[in-house]
C-alpha cells in the first residue's frame, strides 16, 4: 500500500469530549448518506475505547436507523455463546439494543469457524460498506490484525487468526478478562483491506497506553509492524484522540476543550 494522505486529526482535553465529537461526526456522515442513498452499511469495533463514542451516538437524533445495517469487525473463538466478553454481546449492550437498526449481523460461534468466516464474508460482500468506526490496539492492531498476522494486501475479507501476547494482555488491562490465561488465543477478524474498503473511517483512540501506537501509525513506516499505519492509505479517515493518547509531534493547537 502507498500513502494517499494523512488522516484528519483532532485531539481533545478529555475522553468524554473526544467521544461526543466523534459521535457527532459519525451521525453527520450517516445523515448525509441517508439523504443520498436508500441504506447505509456500517462496521463497529467492540472495545472499551469506543464506549463514550457509542453512548453519544446512541443519543443522536434524526437518524433513520431502520435503514442502517450493522456489522462488527472481530470475535473471539472458544468462548461460551453467552459469555459477556464476546464482542457481539458487548456491542449489543452498548449499542445494538439501544437503536432499532434495520439489520444487525453478529459473528457467530463454533463448531465450524471456517464456515462462519465464509458466511460473514459473504454478508459483507453483498454491498459496499459506507462507514467503519474503529480503534487502534496497543500493538497497533486494527480489529484482530496483530503485527504477526497482519497483511496489508490480504486477499481474504475475513480470516481466523492467533492473537499475540500484547493483544491478549491488553484485554486484561482493559478489564475484560481477569487474567491472561482467560483470554482466548484465537479469533475471527475482518482483514485490513476489508476494513479499508469503506467510504469513511472514524478512528477513536483514547488513553496513554495507545500513545506509542498512535505515534507509529502516523509517523512510522506503513507496514505490518504497526498495522494501523495502513490508515494513512485511506483518503477519508478521521482520527480522534484525547490528551493522553496524543503523541508529542502533534501541535497543541489541535486540542479542543
Amino acid at each position: 500500500m502507498t500513502a494517499s494522505g494523512a488522516p484528519s486529526i483532532v485531539t481533545f482535553e478529555t475522553r468524554d469530549a473526544m467521544g461526543r465529537a466523534a459521535a457527532a461526526d459519525v451521525a453527520a456522515a450517516l445523515r448525509d448518506r441517508l439523504a443520498r442513498q436508500g441504506n447505509v452499511r456500517m462496521i463497529f469495533a467492540a472495545a472499551p475505547s469506543q464506549a463514550e463514542m457509542l453512548d453519544a451516538l446512541a443519543r443522536e437524533r434524526d437518524i433513520d436507523w431502520r435503514r442502517v445495517t450493522a456489522f462488527h469487525m472481530d470475535e473471539y473463538l472458544g468462548l461460551a455463546a453467552d459469555a459477556p466478553q464476546r464482542f457481539g454481546a458487548w456491542l449489543t449492550r452498548h449499542l445494538f439494543s439501544r437503536i432499532a437498526f434495520g439489520a444487525v449481523h453478529i459473528i457467530g460461534q463454533e463448531p465450524d469457524p471456517d464456515r462462519e468466516t465464509a458466511r460473514y464474508a459473504a454478508l459483507l460482500n453483498e454491498a459496499p460498506i459506507d462507514i467503519v468506526c474503529l480503534g487502534i490496539g496497543v500493538n497497533g492492531h486494527l480489529a484482530f490484525n496483530d503485527p504477526p498476522v497482519a497483511d496489508l494486501h490480504d486477499p481474504k475479507p475475513v480470516k481466523i487468526v492467533e492473537l499475540d501476547a500484547v493483544c491478549r494482555q491488553q484485554q486484561v488491562d482493559d478489564g475484560c478478562f481477569p487474567s491472561f490465561s482467560d483470554v482466548p488465543t484465537h479469533a475471527i477478524t475482518l482483514t485490513i483491506p476489508r476494513l479499508l474498503d469503506a467510504g469513511q473511517l472514524f478512528c477513536v483512540v483514547p488513553g496513554a497506553s495507545k500513545r506509542a501506537a498512535v505515534e507509529q501509525s502516523l509517523y512510522g513506516p506503513i507496514g505490518t509492524a504497526c498495522p494501523a499505519s495502513a490508515l494513512r492509505t485511506h483518503p477519508r479517515c478521521a482520527l480522534y484522540l484525547d490528551r493522553d493518547s496524543t503523541p508529542p509531534q502533534l501541535s497543541q493547537a489541535t486540542v479542543r476543550a
